[in-house]
């Protein structure tokens, strides 16, 4: 008779947890993809409607249209992505090797999700009468939005293993602030929709899930435990050497 050990229950419930996760983000993801592709009334006039209120905002105020520029570049993929490479790569040299091997995964993979999904769903850019600032390739899901979800969560959960629970808190309230802030700044520039960012955050969200459940179960293919629920590599903040086996 198998015995169900406490870690056996950890990890199915982490992976319950994830499949509902991906189940629950994923289904208004792919409703938002879908009335996008069909050109649904109602949300092309929430749409419209709120890019062209926000440009006009930011069209009077310059220091508006720097400041977003700003955040946009600070909190861009371009930016994030290589901040979190040197980590995981720091993490594989300290012989962290299956946590960096996935922060890698997490964080490129994303990225090339959001491409492919961009080509799919083939949206073009707004277009407005008083552009505040313009920019090529296509706008759904918002490539920045995804980015910034995607590498402020990996940040949060790697750093947050670190620190104690309250500045682990502070640290994913600063990545949701994040989040919000540059998936802001694109409507305001006129370079993404609403339901672009809301596409973007969504589809993170639920990558990460994925992608936390997949190295949890990895974990313990090879032979260790699954992580306490607040940790993602308890070796990190115990101290403990991780065997140099995989």
């Amino acid at each position: 008779m198998t015995t169900v050990t406490r870690a056996d229950r950890r990890l199915a419930g982490r992976l319950v947890v994830a499949l509902a996760a991906t189940i629950g983000l994923g289904i208004p993801f792919l409703l938002l993809a879908f009335l996008v592709r069909g050109k649904w009334g109602p949300l092309i006039d929430l749409d419209t409607t709120v890019a062209e209120r926000l440009n006009g905002v930011a069209l009077r105020r310059d220091w508006l249209v720097d400041l977003m520029q700003d955040v946009s570049f600070v909190l861009g993929p371009w930016v994030l992505r290589p901040i979190v490479t040197v980590m995981a790569v720091v993490l594989l040299v300290r012989h962290r090797r299956r946590l960096g091997s996935w922060v890698l995964m997490a964080l490129w993979a994303g990225a090339l999700l959001g491409v492919v999904l961009k080509e799919v769903v083939d949206r073009a850019r707004p277009e407005l009468a008083d552009a505040v600032a313009t920019e090529g390739g296509r706008s759904f899901p918002s490539g920045h939005a995804l980015g910034a979800t995607v590498a402020l969560g990996i940040l949060a959960l790697v750093l947050g293993t670190l620190v104690g629970k309250r500045v682990r808190i502070l640290i994913w309230v600063a990545a949701v602030f994040g989040v919000l802030l540059v998936s802001l700044a694109r409507i305001v520039l006129g370079v993404h929709y609403l339901s672009d960012v809301t596409a973007g955050i969504i589809l993170g969200s639920g990558w990460l899930a994925v992608t936390a459940a997949v190295f949890h179960t990895w974990r313990r293919e090879v032979g260790l435990p699954p992580a306490p629920a607040s940790e993602l590599e308890p070796e990190i903040s115990e101290g403990v050497p991780e065997p140099r086996t995989g």
